[in-house]
């Protein structure tokens, strides 16, 4: 590794908040900060979410093989690419996916990651909030607030504003919030799985039929598999630039599998129970019906404040990402500023709630259909092609300067990896209608993505790129 570039943080200015490399005594998070982050993410109402949405294929035992091996799966390749090269190196998560996709290459898939797929998480989470926020009204005032009415979407829009205020102030705010509410999303998620079994034995679970099953077992669970793969998956966005803060490369491992995999499988688990018990996959309608009104309204109090902190998190990781790939015009845009720009299209979503709100099974595939493979080509660049050597200074000069340039800042073996990938997920399962191909039952759709990406990019890199030493510095 050469040497980072020299410092250009002005003085009394917070270097996590801008995408140069991070010195050692800059970070700012242990492996128990960052395990509390973790679980501050992890534990969000989409994490019950994804329980009742696997609920809708399979009954509880079923349910809890397929998130225990769709989490297992991906959030292990997770936590290997982008946590380890970012908290290795300390560089900011889009800054090190030049080193595989180029300079250009890089800056289209942040554009792309931070304004499309961190707005839709947004406004998921915003909605959740503002549904819980309808219901403890609902409770608390005898109102009749429906799901899809505008006062929900007014609701979301203040969770998002309360996340910027947050974000706002950096990530010392986010370690501080999630320090009080990952506890308390411990003890609701706990209580709930206690309440779960005051309404139903557990023989009675078990004897409950999935919500709407396609009517083969096997395909069933295969596409319960799939979801939770690609819902671990769903993490690769925003976790590069939270493992960046950590402080060793252990610290930047180990607390996903606390976080991403530990509580999200016992928050999906508990989803899934509750989605059986009550007949109902949204988790904002179970809380009352559980816990009565005072425990009801409590945890929903929490569950909405949990919302807000994954909103913190990934927002936080997206305004990093376009600091770092935005050139300086966008450098130049105030940090309060800029976390307002990012939130704006979520504020936009959420005035569609049920649009947004009803398709997650579809969305969670979506966004796999692009992050399975790059998580592939990029698990395969650092770890077999580069054997974990990256040259920091090389990623932050311009494309015609760098060893990482490749052909005008263009990797042309890395997207054409992707594209593979990603025409091989489609081709086994169709993510408009969610119809499944034959081999689908066998295969699932984002592992063969991700062997297919991988494959094409280490054959393509071997075969064209590393025959030339100015294409990608692979010699």
């Amino acid at each position: 590794m050469s040497a980072a570039p020299e410092a250009a943080v002005a003085p009394g200015e917070d270097a996590t908040l801008n995408e140069l490399p991070l010195l050692r005594r800059e970070r700012i998070w242990g492996f128990w900060d960052y395990s509390s982050v973790n679980i501050g993410l992890a534990i969000a109402t989409w994490a019950f979410l994804q329980g009742g949405a696997v609920a809708y294929y399979v009954g509880a035992k079923q349910a809890i093989a397929s998130i225990v091996i769709g989490y297992g799966i991906s959030v292990l390749l997770v936590s290997l690419a982008p946590c380890l090269p970012c908290g290795r190196y300390g560089v900011e998560q889009f800054v090190s996916m030049r080193s595989v996709l180029g300079e250009r290459g890089a800056r289209v898939l942040m554009v792309v990651m931070s304004a499309l797929l961190a707005a839709a998480w947004s406004a998921v989470l915003g909605i959740m909030c503002g549904h819980a926020l309808a219901n403890v009204t609902n409770q608390i005032f005898d109102t009749r607030i429906s799901s899809g009415a505008g006062v929900v979407s007014m609701l979301a829009v203040m969770a998002l504003v309360a996340s910027w205020v947050i974000v706002a102030r950096g990530p010392r705010s986010i370690e501080l919030v999630n320090r009080f509410v990952a506890p308390g999303l411990v003890v609701v998620t706990i209580v709930m799985l206690a309440l779960v079994f005051t309404k139903t034995s557990w023989s009675g679970l078990v004897a409950t039929p999935a919500l709407a099953p396609w009517g083969d077992g096997r395909l069933d669970f295969m596409l319960a598999v799939e979801l939770n793969i690609a819902g671990g998956f769903a993490w690769w966005p925003n976790v590069g630039n939270l493992a960046r803060l950590t402080r060793t490369t252990r610290s930047a491992f180990w607390p996903n599998a606390l976080g991403l995999f530990l509580a999200s499988v016992v928050a999906a688990i508990v989803g899934v129970f509750a989605a059986l018990a009550l007949g109902s996959e949204d988790p904002t309608l179970w809380m009352v019906p559980l816990g009565g009104a005072l425990l009801g309204v409590i945890a929903l109090a929490f569950v909405g404040m949990a919302n807000i902190t994954s909103v913190v998190a990934q927002s936080y990781a997206a305004l990093v990402a376009i600091k770092g790939g935005g050139g300086d015009t966008v450098r130049r845009v105030p940090w309060g500023l800029l976390a307002a720009i990012i939130l704006a299209p979520a504020a936009v979503l959420v005035f569609f709630p049920n649009a947004v709100y009803d398709n997650y099974a579809r969305f969670v595939s979506w966004g796999a259909i692009a992050v399975a493979p790059l998580c592939a080509v990029q698990l395969v660049d650092f770890f077999v092609l580069r054997r974990q050597r990256l040259d920091v200074r090389a990623l932050h000069l311009p494309h015609a300067e760098s060893r990482y340039g490749f052909v005008r800042g263009w990797n042309p073996v890395a997207v054409v990896a992707v594209a593979m990938g990603a025409l091989t997920y489609v081709l086994l399962l169709n993510p408009v209608t969610y119809e499944p191909s034959g081999w689908f039952l066998y295969l699932t759709a984002s592992l063969p993505a991700f062997v297919v990406a991988g494959a094409v990019h280490y054959a393509g890199t071997r075969a064209v790129l590393a025959r030339r030493a100015d294409w990608g510095g692979y010699r």
